[in-house]
């Protein structure tokens, strides 16, 4: 929308002479569609255009041509445009879902435009009849090994449906450090049980299982999609939450404590020699030491002696 907003400010618009049109239009999927847009052959130097606007994208000009009588036939895919009698005509083969958006026809003359019709078609596809896609929370820590078992409930009612197309449904996994989902099962016609609701016959349920062993590489976010009648639905999810048991670090860690035991052991030989021989080299040192002492003694008696004697031959 902004575009055409962008589009006012840069030119002058009619207002007063155009009788200008917006209506809504709803066909199914897989219909014809025709929308008339008025045209004067007496209108001079004027240009008509037929342009599709869809929410965030370009408007798309669809088909071109003149105000007088010329034959102009243009085609883009599935749409055609041409002039009839009195009118610009965008005809449109087998509507597809895609072709859902707002269809302006636009009158140019010289610099004024003027929107003379705009038509908001709303293409609708058959009815899928589905209410809900619920998925199961698992709220317990699984282990690598351990089985898993993932329910996918579609609840749909058979009173809304039109889509006689059966149901689709695939498992996608999103891991943590992945930026897309990845297909890792896809259901065939069996593996599911329906049944119908009690209260109302019309509601019926639909549970569809995947099963598996879990191993380490299974951690994350499993989500089932049901396709059908063109449309996809997603359920909300479930979480698996692996806890892995790292063997080789057991195995590394035992291989530690073994080698710190024994260096232990050894540091305790080695503690126990290095005593041992600061013992002995304690007692060697002791007995040295007496022996000096006792030696020191005997001098000092000798030395006192002959003192002694010197004192007493003095004396004589």
């Amino acid at each position: 929308m902004l575009i055409i907003f962008y589009v006012l400010l840069l030119v002058n618009i009619g207002r007063c002479s155009d009788h200008q049109i917006f209506d809504t239009k709803t066909v199914a999927v897989g219909q014809n569609v025709t929308l008339n847009c008025s045209r004067d052959h007496l209108w001079h130097l004027t240009n008509l255009f037929w342009i599709r606007l869809v929410s965030q994208t370009f408007p798309e000009i669809l088909g071109s041509t003149i105000s007088h009588n010329v034959e102009i036939i243009e085609k883009i895919n599935h749409i055609t445009t041409k002039q009839e009698p009195g009118a610009f005509v965008l005809h449109m083969n087998r509507a597809q879902l895609n072709d859902t958006a707002v269809y302006y026809c636009i009158k140019v003359t010289e610099r004024k435009m003027t929107f003379l019709k705009g038509t908001f078609l709303r293409i609708k596809g058959p009815e899928t009849g589905i209410s809900s896609v619920a998925q199961d929370f698992l709220s317990d820590l699984l282990h690598q090994g351990d089985p898993v078992t993932l329910q996918c409930s579609v609840l749909s009612n058979s009173e809304n449906k039109t889509c006689t197309e059966a149901h689709s449904v695939y498992w996608y996994r999103a891991k943590p450090d992945d930026t897309h989902a990845s297909l890792i099962y896809a259901h065939g016609t069996s593996g599911y049980n329906c049944e119908q609701s009690p209260e109302a016959p019309s509601q019926q349920k639909c549970v569809y299982s995947f099963s598996k062993n879990i191993s380490s590489s299974d951690t994350g976010v499993y989500y089932c999609a049901v396709a059908t009648c063109g449309e996809i639905f997603f359920g909300n999810g479930t979480k698996l939450d692996v806890e892995v048991v790292h063997h080789w670090n057991l195995q590394n860690t035992n291989t530690v404590l073994f080698l710190l035991c024994i260096a232990l052991s050894i540091s305790l030989i080695v503690i126990i020699v290095l005593i041992y021989t600061i013992k002995q080299r304690s007692n060697t040192s002791g007995k040295r030491s007496n022996f000096y002492i006792h030696f020191s003694n005997s001098i000092q008696e000798s030395y006192s002696i002959l003192i002694c004697n010197e004192v007493f031959i003095a004396h004589v």
